[in-house]
Order: structure tokens, then sequence, then C-alpha cells
């Protein structure tokens, strides 16, 4: 797993035991966010110095690339599967595609008020999903980097964004306070008219929002992350509730991933990353089984 913090560097743990691999020191200004390709030891990193870096987990101590040429801080990251290509998103309205071997920028696109939040690359496919300040998700055709569809507008600010596995389906969650926005919604990306449906029941800005691999006990599922220090996981198809962990302490929670389809790691603001179990019993729970 990667873990970041305004120390300006980027931590490489072992999940399991909580173990620091490896660390990352270069950015001028803090860290904003990191991604990696599955079976890839290349790591990427976007900062508040306008910058993102890309790193070799076995490789020297230095960055192996830089990609300079955003303006203001580079809040958006997504690697294509093959890692030959870097999307990246910034508060300065705009989304690039670059090379990764050269840190050539390989082409530039800028929309009034795009402030970008987040970025994920849909599985298989050239497309990227992007959410905005300007409560809006938009998927880009990144092999001319257009924006080749707009989903209806939020009533808030759109903070993040995953797709499934399979493609089908992109989450995307809301900032908000005392119940009113705070959701995530599920959107069919084969039929990009309306949404699917809606989760609700954080009540402060949901920061993250993740699908869960589909296990062999487990109903389709999703999780959240929310600033009300509360971890939920739902039925995807449903939207009912099944589980929900409260961090205490914690403060606000931001960043998601799953490790598996019962295991959760959760960064906080307060106390580092939170790693939670969903446990069987008499009715499904999530329980933190580690922090570090």
């Amino acid at each position: 797993m990667l873990r970041w913090g305004n120390c300006r560097s980027v931590a490489v743990c072992n999940w399991r035991s909580g173990a620091v691999l490896g660390r990352f020191v270069s950015h001028e200004h803090e860290v904003t966010k990191v991604t990696c390709a599955h079976d890839s030891n290349r790591v990427f990193s976007a900062s508040r110095d306008r910058t993102v870096m890309m790193w070799e987990l076995h490789g020297t101590s230095g960055p192996r690339q830089r990609f300079p040429g955003h303006e203001l801080v580079v809040t958006g990251l997504a690697v294509s599967p093959d890692v030959s290509r870097l999307c990246t998103g910034s508060r300065d309205n705009t989304v690039r595609k670059w090379d990764v071997e050269t840190g050539e920028c390989l082409c530039r696109a800028a929309l009034s008020r795009n402030l970008v939040t987040h970025l994920c690359w849909v599985p298989g496919e050239p497309y990227v999903m992007q959410t905005s300040e300007d409560k809006t998700i938009r998927m880009w055709d990144s092999r001319e980097l257009r924006v080749a569809h707009t989903f209806p507008g939020k009533q808030h600010i759109q903070t993040s964004c995953d797709v499934s596995q399979d493609g089908r389906y992109c989450l995307s969650s809301s900032s908000g306070f005392a119940g009113e926005g705070c959701e995530a919604t599920l959107w069919d990306l084969r039929q990009t008219r309306s949404r699917v449906r809606e989760y609700r029941g954080h009540l402060q800005t949901m920061a993250s929002c993740v699908f869960l691999p589909r296990g062999p006990a487990l109903t389709p599922s999703i999780a959240t992350s929310s600033h009300d220090s509360k971890v939920k996981v739902w039925d995807r198809d449903t939207g009912a509730c099944l589980a929900t962990a409260c961090l205490e302490g914690a403060g606000p929670l931001a960043s998601l991933a799953a490790c598996d389809s019962s295991t959760l790691l959760c960064a906080s603001f307060h106390s580092g990353i939170h790693v939670l179990q969903l446990r069987h019993r008499e009715e499904l729970e999530l329980e933190e089984v580690a922090v570090f």
C-alpha cells in the first residue's frame, strides 16, 4: 500500500504488518495523490508543488521520471493498465496526458471551472473518469483527450470516483454537511443518461468511495469513508448499508483502498492508516484490526 502526508514524502508499506518497505522524498510541497498500476513496480505521486513524479519500487531513491507543467496543485492521477500513459488533473482547470517513459506531455485539455478532484482509469478501455468541484462527473477519451460524456450534474462537489473491475459501473462521492449531500452515486457506463442508485447515511463530506472485489460469499459491495469518522460498506444493488465502523479520534477520514473482498485500508487525518476487516457473524461487521 502507499501512504503520503504533509512530510512531502511517499512511503510504501506492507499492509499486513505495517512495515515501511521504502520511502521517496523529492517533492517541494505536500503530496496530494498517489497511484500505481496492478502488477507494476512504478509509483506515481502528485503534489502541491504542481508536479507529478514516478518512482521505481526497487530502483534508486530519486524519481525515475518527472512530469512538470501544471500551473496549480495536481489533484488527479490515473495510469493506464499497461503503464504507458498517465493522465493528470489540476485546479488549473486542465487535464493532461503524458508519455510515461519520456515524460513528454502528449496533449492538454482545458475546461472552464473544471477544478479536478479525482481521476481513475476504466479497466480495459481508453476512458478516464473524472470528478470536479463543478459538481459533474466526466468521461474522457484518453486517445484524443476529449470529453466523451458528461453525466447529469449533482448538487454538491464531487470528491472522488472509482470504476468497477468489469468496467460497467462508476461510483462517485459528494461533499456535504449535516446529512445534506454526503452521498455516493452509482452510474452505469453503458447507459449514461442517469444515475442508477444513491447511498445515503454519512453526516459529513464523503471523501472516498471504492468497489470491493467480489468474494465467494459476498454480494457486490462498495465502501465509503467520510469526514464524520465513519467507514460504511453497502450492498451495491439494493443500497442497503451492510456494516459501519466508527473510528473515533481519527478525525476526518480520507482515502480508501480495497486489499481484497474483506479488507480495507482507510487513511485518516490524525491517526495514520487503519486496517478494517469484514467479519461474518450473525450480522456482517466491519472491525478495525490494526493502525499504523
